[in-house]
């Protein structure tokens, strides 16, 4: 038997059973319950905050994408009736495509929704977030919700979540219109949301961060940077375009010089915008794995700040620099 939620009124002392649906209140999926959910997604989980809607996908629009707290992003997959258990196969379609998202793809998704910058987003929403301690889309979550779900996708849900680390629940919602008119929606969840919780706490990976340079030869150095610089990635371009020139220009510059200069350099509409854009560049420096990046690039943390400051490039490395962005500069202008 599929879960699902009943409802009763009491009517002069007695129960009376109330059976209504969206389509017999002339309600419909995507103009009314997006758009509930989407005001007060709490109504399907705490700590989510709604960044996107109708978001196109390699498989199609999604209903909605969200980020928690972890900078985890959440599928959110709606459907008006039961779901059907072909529902995971097309959420776990867009978690595909989604984990291979960007940083900036994703923060240009939130801009368009919500009008704000993702770290506005994350730090209105989540005060004690960390911005340097959130890593966007290293994992994903998927949620499904309808008014009722067939067993076997219970099923599945329940042993994804047990055995495969999946973060996956599903939460079903009860419509009720009341014989005064009152409209009231409902909810449960196939799996509480204090296991679902502990379950994403216990299966989080933290991207390794390191404030070590790397120890290359020159020549592997300049391999790397210029591979770096030449992705097709929001953060690579803006080190490229602001971040390397400006150190060459003036030396040692701050984190408030910085976001002045993404301004001036029309690489940021804002100032506050380019203080978002300076904590991606944070995040891309601090990997471990770009210790490449952090030969080239010094910095410091004055007055025990978690955010990274006094930028410079290290000392030696000034020729490097100029050359592989004066060599990327004329592969720009032939358009090779």
């Amino acid at each position: 038997m599929a879960t699902e939620i009943k409802t009763w009124q009491i009517i002069n002392g007695k129960l009376v059973i109330v059976e209504t649906t969206l389509a017999d209140s002339g309600r419909k999926e995507a103009l009314d319950l997006e758009a509930w959910i989407a005001s007060n997604p709490a109504i399907i989980g705490s700590g989510v905050v709604i960044i996107g809607r109708q978001v196109q996908t390699k498989s199609g629009p999604l209903d909605l994408l969200a980020i928690d707290r972890a900078g985890n992003i959440a599928i959110i997959e709606l459907k008006r009736d039961i779901l059907p258990r072909e529902a995971l196969a097309q959420a776990i379609d867009y978690a595909s495509d989604i984990a291979s998202w960007s940083i900036d793809r994703i923060s240009e998704i939130c801009a368009k929704y919500t009008g704000k910058s993702l770290d506005d987003v994350i730090t209105e929403s989540f005060p004690d977030a960390n911005l340097e301690n959130v890593n966007v889309n290293e994992t994903q979550r998927i949620m499904l919700v309808g008014f009722a779900i067939e067993p076997s996708l219970e099923r599945m849900i329940n042993w994804l979540s047990n055995n495969s680390g999946v973060n996956i629940n599903a939460v079903i919602l009860k419509y009720t219109k009341t014989r005064s008119g009152d409209e009231l929606l409902t909810r449960t969840s196939i799996i509480s949301e204090e296991v679902e919780q502990d379950r994403i706490s216990r299966s989080k990976f933290h991207i390794p961060m390191s404030d070590d340079p790397g120890e290359y030869e020159e020549e592997e150095l300049a391999k790397q940077l210029r591979q770096y610089l030449r992705k097709d990635m929001f953060s690579a371009k803006r080190i490229r375009r602001v971040l390397l020139p400006v150190c060459l220009k003036r030396g040692r510059v701050t984190r408030e010089q910085l976001k002045q200069d993404f301004v001036t350099y029309g690489e940021a509409e804002s100032v506050r915008d380019a203080g978002y854009f300076l904590s991606l560049i944070s995040q891309q420096v601090g990997m471990a794995k770009n210790d490449f990046l952090r030969q080239i690039i010094g910095y410091e943390y004055p007055n025990y700040s978690w955010e990274k400051d006094n930028y410079h490039i290290r000392e030696g490395q000034e020729t490097l620099v100029r050359n592989i962005l004066d060599e990327l500069d004329g592969i720009e202008e032939n358009g090779t």
